[in-house]
């Protein structure tokens, strides 16, 4: 019976270390950013890996207001790239801890 204690002390002592890691591995994804552009580099976006956006620059020579429309579509594309890559980002860094097993609700 004590053998059965030790295996689950064993097991906690992992899930500990496995929850240490994962919350060190956060708090580096909110340091490390990832940058993203559209119109060829008009309109450009700084994204961090808990999918924070951290900065937006609009080149002057898209501000026109007669087209409003574009510098819109570009920033929308710019933030949806900066996504997707911030989100690439954080698999890669939340698979280093967890071997690649994918667990519901921690990756974004």
């Amino acid at each position: 019976m004590a053998k059965g204690l030790g295996g689950m002390g064993n097991l906690f002592k992992q899930a500990q270390e496995f929850q240490s890691r994962l919350a060190q591995v956060q708090e580096e994804l909110a340091r490390k950013t990832v940058d993203a552009s559209s119109g060829g580099g008009m309109v450009q976006v700084t994204v961090n890996g808990q999918l924070e956006f951290s900065s937006v620059k609009v080149d002057p020579a898209v501000v026109n207001p007669q087209e409003k429309e574009m510098l819109e579509d570009l920033i929308l594309a710019a933030v949806n790239e900066g996504l997707r890559r911030a989100r690439a980002m954080a698999s890669e860094e939340m698979s280093k801890v967890t071997g690649g097993f994918k667990i519901p609700g921690l990756m974004p």
